[in-house]
Protein backbone atom coordinates (compact mmCIF):
# COMPACT_ATOMS: atom_id res chain seq x y z
CA UNK A 1 0.00 0.00 0.00
CA UNK A 2 0.98 3.52 -1.01
CA UNK A 3 2.75 5.45 2.21
CA UNK A 4 0.02 7.63 3.31
CA UNK A 5 0.63 10.84 5.62
CA UNK A 6 3.54 11.69 8.30
CA UNK A 7 1.27 11.85 10.88
CA UNK A 8 1.08 7.94 10.74
CA UNK A 9 5.03 7.44 11.50
CA UNK A 10 4.96 9.68 14.55
CA UNK A 11 6.15 12.87 13.47
CA UNK A 12 7.57 14.30 16.34
CA UNK A 13 9.90 11.20 17.16
CA UNK A 14 11.16 11.27 13.52
CA UNK A 15 11.50 14.58 13.87
CA UNK A 16 13.92 14.47 16.44
CA UNK A 17 16.02 11.19 15.39
CA UNK A 18 16.08 11.85 11.51
CA UNK A 19 19.36 13.13 11.35
CA UNK A 20 20.16 9.79 12.64
CA UNK A 21 20.41 8.75 8.48
CA UNK A 22 19.96 11.31 5.95
CA UNK A 23 19.99 10.19 2.50
CA UNK A 24 22.16 13.08 0.43
CA UNK A 25 21.02 15.64 -1.92
CA UNK A 26 22.22 14.92 -5.58
CA UNK A 27 21.77 17.10 -8.15
CA UNK A 28 20.03 15.10 -11.14
CA UNK A 29 18.62 12.52 -8.61
CA UNK A 30 16.88 13.28 -5.53
CA UNK A 31 13.93 14.95 -7.37
CA UNK A 32 10.94 14.04 -5.78
CA UNK A 33 9.58 11.08 -7.70
CA UNK A 34 13.21 9.64 -6.17
CA UNK A 35 12.01 10.63 -2.66
CA UNK A 36 8.80 9.07 -2.67
CA UNK A 37 10.78 5.97 -3.91
CA UNK A 38 13.02 5.89 -1.36
CA UNK A 39 10.47 6.59 1.29
CA UNK A 40 8.96 3.12 0.86
CA UNK A 41 11.90 1.83 1.72
CA UNK A 42 12.65 3.79 5.22
CA UNK A 43 9.96 6.13 6.85
CA UNK A 44 11.86 7.78 9.26
CA UNK A 45 15.53 8.71 7.57
CA UNK A 46 15.81 12.58 6.45
CA UNK A 47 15.25 12.78 2.51
CA UNK A 48 17.03 15.88 1.10
CA UNK A 49 16.17 18.01 -2.25
CA UNK A 50 18.48 18.47 -5.29
CA UNK A 51 20.24 21.88 -4.07
CA UNK A 52 18.32 24.87 -5.22
CA UNK A 53 19.73 28.35 -5.50
CA UNK A 54 18.37 30.85 -4.03
CA UNK A 55 17.73 32.64 -6.92
CA UNK A 56 15.87 30.08 -7.68
CA UNK A 57 13.84 29.63 -5.66
CA UNK A 58 12.53 33.18 -5.00
CA UNK A 59 12.27 34.27 -8.58
CA UNK A 60 11.59 29.90 -10.31
CA UNK A 61 8.49 27.94 -11.23
CA UNK A 62 8.15 27.03 -7.18
CA UNK A 63 6.12 23.85 -8.33
CA UNK A 64 8.47 22.61 -10.03
CA UNK A 65 11.56 23.33 -7.85
CA UNK A 66 10.27 23.24 -4.43
CA UNK A 67 6.87 20.75 -4.67
CA UNK A 68 6.68 17.86 -3.09
CA UNK A 69 4.45 15.16 -1.32
CA UNK A 70 3.28 14.73 1.93
CA UNK A 71 5.04 11.10 2.30
CA UNK A 72 8.07 12.77 1.86
CA UNK A 73 8.23 13.70 5.34
CA UNK A 74 11.00 14.68 6.83
CA UNK A 75 12.06 16.16 4.26
CA UNK A 76 15.09 19.23 3.99
CA UNK A 77 15.20 21.96 0.93
CA UNK A 78 19.11 22.75 0.39
CA UNK A 79 20.45 25.63 -0.77
CA UNK A 80 22.91 27.15 -2.99
CA UNK A 81 24.13 31.05 -2.73
CA UNK A 82 26.30 33.00 -0.58
CA UNK A 83 23.95 36.67 -0.24
CA UNK A 84 22.68 36.70 2.88
CA UNK A 85 19.53 38.58 2.00
CA UNK A 86 18.44 36.24 -0.60
CA UNK A 87 19.15 33.02 1.59
CA UNK A 88 16.77 34.61 4.18
CA UNK A 89 13.90 34.95 1.66
CA UNK A 90 14.79 31.52 0.24
CA UNK A 91 14.83 29.74 3.37
CA UNK A 92 11.65 31.44 4.50
CA UNK A 93 9.91 30.31 1.46
CA UNK A 94 10.79 26.96 2.21
CA UNK A 95 10.14 26.76 5.89
CA UNK A 96 6.50 28.08 4.59
CA UNK A 97 5.96 25.24 2.41
CA UNK A 98 7.10 23.04 5.40
CA UNK A 99 10.46 21.81 4.90
CA UNK A 100 11.44 20.54 8.33
CA UNK A 101 15.28 21.67 7.71
CA UNK A 102 17.16 24.11 5.74
CA UNK A 103 20.60 23.02 4.26
CA UNK A 104 23.02 25.62 3.09
CA UNK A 105 25.71 23.89 0.71
CA UNK A 106 29.31 24.12 1.49
CA UNK A 107 30.70 21.52 -0.06
CA UNK A 108 29.82 20.93 -3.66
CA UNK A 109 32.95 21.68 -5.88
CA UNK A 110 31.94 22.02 -9.32
CA UNK A 111 33.24 24.97 -11.17
CA UNK A 112 29.60 26.22 -12.08
CA UNK A 113 28.83 26.53 -8.44
CA UNK A 114 32.15 28.41 -8.01
CA UNK A 115 31.38 30.89 -10.76
CA UNK A 116 28.34 31.46 -8.30
CA UNK A 117 30.48 31.89 -4.93
CA UNK A 118 28.62 28.93 -3.22
CA UNK A 119 29.75 25.57 -2.75
CA UNK A 120 32.72 24.62 -0.95
CA UNK A 121 34.95 27.58 -2.05
CA UNK A 122 32.70 29.03 0.96
CA UNK A 123 35.13 27.22 3.08
CA UNK A 124 37.39 30.06 2.79
CA UNK A 125 34.86 32.61 4.21
CA UNK A 126 33.47 31.31 7.46
CA UNK A 127 32.47 34.55 8.15
CA UNK A 128 30.43 35.43 5.44
CA UNK A 129 28.86 31.58 6.08
CA UNK A 130 27.53 32.50 9.77
CA UNK A 131 26.47 36.27 7.99
CA UNK A 132 24.30 33.64 5.77
CA UNK A 133 23.44 30.94 8.47
CA UNK A 134 22.45 33.71 10.42
CA UNK A 135 20.18 35.71 8.71
CA UNK A 136 18.28 32.67 7.43
CA UNK A 137 17.50 31.37 11.09
CA UNK A 138 16.37 34.75 12.21
CA UNK A 139 13.54 34.94 9.53
CA UNK A 140 11.78 31.69 10.07
CA UNK A 141 11.57 28.68 12.59
CA UNK A 142 13.18 25.77 11.02
CA UNK A 143 16.83 24.38 11.75
CA UNK A 144 19.25 26.00 9.68
CA UNK A 145 21.95 22.58 8.73
CA UNK A 146 25.95 23.16 6.88
CA UNK A 147 26.96 20.76 4.42
CA UNK A 148 30.61 21.44 4.25
CA UNK A 149 34.17 19.12 3.43
CA UNK A 150 36.90 18.76 5.86
CA UNK A 151 38.73 21.32 3.95
CA UNK A 152 39.78 22.82 0.38
CA UNK A 153 42.84 23.10 -1.76
CA UNK A 154 45.52 23.95 0.87
CA UNK A 155 43.49 25.04 3.75
CA UNK A 156 43.34 21.13 4.66
CA UNK A 157 44.49 21.28 9.04
CA UNK A 158 42.90 20.58 11.24
CA UNK A 159 43.07 24.19 12.84
CA UNK A 160 41.12 25.21 9.32
CA UNK A 161 37.79 22.99 9.73
CA UNK A 162 37.72 24.11 13.47
CA UNK A 163 37.75 27.49 12.91
CA UNK A 164 34.91 26.97 10.29
CA UNK A 165 32.73 25.33 12.31
CA UNK A 166 33.44 27.66 15.27
CA UNK A 167 33.00 30.60 13.30
CA UNK A 168 29.41 29.19 11.77
CA UNK A 169 28.29 27.55 15.27
CA UNK A 170 28.74 31.04 16.63
CA UNK A 171 25.78 32.22 14.20
CA UNK A 172 23.67 29.85 15.50
CA UNK A 173 24.00 26.49 13.47
CA UNK A 174 24.32 23.55 15.42
CA UNK A 175 24.09 20.54 12.76
CA UNK A 176 26.96 19.88 10.35
CA UNK A 177 27.08 17.86 7.82
CA UNK A 178 30.67 17.07 7.00
CA UNK A 179 32.10 14.97 3.96
CA UNK A 180 35.17 13.46 4.77
CA UNK A 181 37.03 14.64 2.08
CA UNK A 182 38.71 17.38 0.87
CA UNK A 183 38.36 19.47 -1.69
CA UNK A 184 40.07 20.44 -4.68
CA UNK A 185 38.73 23.39 -6.48
CA UNK A 186 41.16 23.45 -9.25
CA UNK A 187 42.52 20.11 -10.97
CA UNK A 188 39.94 17.54 -10.04
CA UNK A 189 36.59 17.38 -11.60
CA UNK A 190 33.49 16.94 -9.22
CA UNK A 191 33.35 13.20 -10.09
CA UNK A 192 37.21 13.12 -9.12
CA UNK A 193 36.16 15.00 -5.54
CA UNK A 194 34.12 11.98 -4.50
CA UNK A 195 36.58 10.01 -5.37
CA UNK A 196 40.53 10.93 -5.40
CA UNK A 197 40.97 12.86 -1.99
CA UNK A 198 41.26 10.17 0.95
CA UNK A 199 38.55 9.85 3.27
CA UNK A 200 39.42 10.94 6.84
CA UNK A 201 36.60 9.75 8.96
CA UNK A 202 38.87 10.44 12.05
CA UNK A 203 38.75 13.91 11.58
CA UNK A 204 35.40 14.53 11.56
CA UNK A 205 35.08 11.75 14.94
CA UNK A 206 37.73 14.38 16.33
CA UNK A 207 35.60 17.20 15.48
CA UNK A 208 32.75 15.47 17.56
CA UNK A 209 34.99 14.78 20.37
CA UNK A 210 35.89 18.28 20.59
CA UNK A 211 32.63 19.74 20.00
CA UNK A 212 30.13 17.73 21.55
CA UNK A 213 27.52 20.07 21.82
CA UNK A 214 27.18 20.40 17.80
CA UNK A 215 25.21 17.00 16.10
CA UNK A 216 27.80 15.80 13.53
CA UNK A 217 26.77 13.78 10.63
CA UNK A 218 29.24 12.11 8.93
CA UNK A 219 29.36 11.49 5.10
CA UNK A 220 31.61 10.27 2.29
CA UNK A 221 31.84 6.50 0.57
CA UNK A 222 29.67 4.75 2.98
CA UNK A 223 28.07 1.82 1.46
CA UNK A 224 26.10 -0.09 3.44
CA UNK A 225 24.00 0.50 6.48
CA UNK A 226 25.83 -2.05 8.71
CA UNK A 227 29.05 0.60 8.08
CA UNK A 228 26.56 3.45 9.33
CA UNK A 229 26.07 2.09 12.53
CA UNK A 230 29.48 1.57 13.11
CA UNK A 231 29.90 5.61 12.25
CA UNK A 232 27.11 5.88 14.87
CA UNK A 233 29.69 4.64 17.55
CA UNK A 234 31.15 8.24 17.13
CA UNK A 235 29.09 10.87 15.81
CA UNK A 236 25.12 12.14 15.29
CA UNK A 237 24.21 11.12 12.20
CA UNK A 238 25.24 9.31 8.84
CA UNK A 239 24.41 10.36 5.21
CA UNK A 240 24.51 8.26 2.48
CA UNK A 241 25.31 8.98 -0.82
CA UNK A 242 25.03 7.34 -3.73
CA UNK A 243 24.76 3.77 -2.79
CA UNK A 244 21.45 5.25 -1.60
CA UNK A 245 20.64 5.67 -5.04
CA UNK A 246 23.46 2.72 -7.00
CA UNK A 247 21.49 -0.30 -4.72
CA UNK A 248 18.40 1.51 -2.81
CA UNK A 249 17.73 -1.81 -1.70
CA UNK A 250 19.98 -1.17 1.29
CA UNK A 251 17.48 1.33 2.52
CA UNK A 252 15.07 -1.22 3.31
CA UNK A 253 16.94 -2.13 6.67
CA UNK A 254 17.46 1.59 7.54
CA UNK A 255 14.18 1.60 9.73
CA UNK A 256 14.89 -1.34 11.66
CA UNK A 257 18.91 -1.46 11.95
CA UNK A 258 19.20 2.21 12.48
CA UNK A 259 15.87 3.44 14.27
CA UNK A 260 15.32 0.22 15.87
CA UNK A 261 11.99 -0.02 14.92
CA UNK A 262 10.56 -3.78 15.19
CA UNK A 263 8.86 -4.17 12.36
CA UNK A 264 9.62 -6.00 8.70
CA UNK A 265 11.86 -4.64 6.33
CA UNK A 266 9.49 -3.95 2.96
CA UNK A 267 10.69 -6.52 0.10
CA UNK A 268 11.51 -4.94 -3.43
CA UNK A 269 8.11 -6.13 -4.33
CA UNK A 270 6.64 -4.05 -1.71
CA UNK A 271 8.35 -0.89 -2.69
CA UNK A 272 7.61 -1.28 -6.16
CA UNK A 273 3.89 -2.14 -5.27
CA UNK A 274 3.70 0.32 -3.14
CA UNK A 275 5.26 3.39 -6.03
CA UNK A 276 1.75 2.13 -8.46
CA UNK A 277 -0.67 4.47 -7.41
CA UNK A 278 1.82 7.49 -6.89
CA UNK A 279 3.04 6.73 -11.19
CA UNK A 280 -0.50 7.07 -12.19
CA UNK A 281 -1.35 10.05 -10.36
CA UNK A 282 2.22 11.41 -12.17
CA UNK A 283 0.80 9.99 -15.56
CA UNK A 284 -2.92 10.99 -14.88
CA UNK A 285 -1.16 14.51 -14.36
CA UNK A 286 0.96 14.66 -18.18
CA UNK A 287 4.09 13.17 -16.75
CA UNK A 288 6.31 10.04 -18.26
CA UNK A 289 6.56 6.82 -16.90
CA UNK A 290 10.27 7.11 -17.24
CA UNK A 291 10.24 10.27 -14.68
CA UNK A 292 9.40 7.99 -11.82
CA UNK A 293 10.92 4.64 -13.39
CA UNK A 294 14.89 5.78 -13.65
CA UNK A 295 15.51 5.84 -10.12
CA UNK A 296 14.13 2.33 -9.43
CA UNK A 297 16.70 0.66 -11.99
CA UNK A 298 18.92 -0.54 -9.34
CA UNK A 299 16.60 -2.14 -7.34
CA UNK A 300 17.69 -5.40 -8.49
CA UNK A 301 21.45 -4.80 -8.44
CA UNK A 302 23.27 -7.90 -8.23
CA UNK A 303 20.11 -10.22 -8.13
CA UNK A 304 18.62 -12.61 -10.31
CA UNK A 305 17.08 -11.26 -13.46
CA UNK A 306 18.10 -7.80 -12.07
CA UNK A 307 19.69 -7.23 -15.48
CA UNK A 308 16.35 -8.18 -17.76
CA UNK A 309 14.14 -6.12 -15.29
CA UNK A 310 16.79 -2.67 -15.51
CA UNK A 311 16.53 -3.90 -19.63
CA UNK A 312 12.64 -3.49 -19.83
CA UNK A 313 12.41 -0.60 -17.86
CA UNK A 314 14.81 1.13 -19.76
CA UNK A 315 13.36 0.23 -22.73
CA UNK A 316 9.49 0.43 -22.24
CA UNK A 317 9.67 3.06 -20.00
CA UNK A 318 11.09 6.46 -22.17
CA UNK A 319 7.93 6.46 -24.85
CA UNK A 320 5.42 8.77 -24.19
CA UNK A 321 2.34 6.89 -23.90
CA UNK A 322 3.94 4.43 -21.43
CA UNK A 323 1.77 3.17 -18.54
CA UNK A 324 1.74 1.96 -15.10
CA UNK A 325 1.37 -1.75 -16.85
CA UNK A 326 5.18 -1.27 -18.12
CA UNK A 327 6.44 -1.31 -14.29
CA UNK A 328 3.55 -4.07 -13.43
CA UNK A 329 4.96 -6.36 -15.99
CA UNK A 330 8.91 -5.59 -14.90
CA UNK A 331 7.85 -6.49 -11.25
CA UNK A 332 6.44 -9.85 -12.56
CA UNK A 333 9.67 -10.40 -14.90
CA UNK A 334 12.11 -9.90 -11.54
CA UNK A 335 9.84 -12.00 -9.36
CA UNK A 336 8.17 -14.34 -11.12
CA UNK A 337 10.70 -14.82 -13.97
CA UNK A 338 7.26 -14.00 -16.47
CA UNK A 339 8.24 -13.17 -19.90
CA UNK A 340 7.14 -9.87 -21.50
CA UNK A 341 5.63 -8.31 -24.58
CA UNK A 342 8.72 -7.53 -27.10
CA UNK A 343 10.86 -10.59 -25.10
CA UNK A 344 8.72 -13.32 -25.10
CA UNK A 345 11.02 -15.71 -27.05
CA UNK A 346 14.29 -14.65 -24.41
CA UNK A 347 14.61 -16.66 -21.15
CA UNK A 348 14.58 -14.31 -17.98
Amino acid sequence: MFLSGYSERKAKSVKHRAHRFCIAPMMGWSDTHCRVFHRQLTTHALLYTEMVTADAVIHGDRTRLLGFSDVEHPIALQLGGSDPAKLREAARIGADLGYEEINLNVGCPSDRVQEGRFGACLMSEPELVGSCVSEMRAHQPVPVTVKCRIGIDDQDEEEDLRRFIEVVADAGCTRFIVHARKAWLKGLSPKENREVPPLDYARVYRLKAARPDLEIVINGGIETVEEARAHLDHVDGVMLGRAAYQNPAILADVDRLIFGLDAQSPTRADALNAMLPYVEQHLSRGGRLSNVTRHVLGLYHGQPRGKTFRRHLSEGATAASATADVLRDAIAVVEHGSAYPGDRSRAA
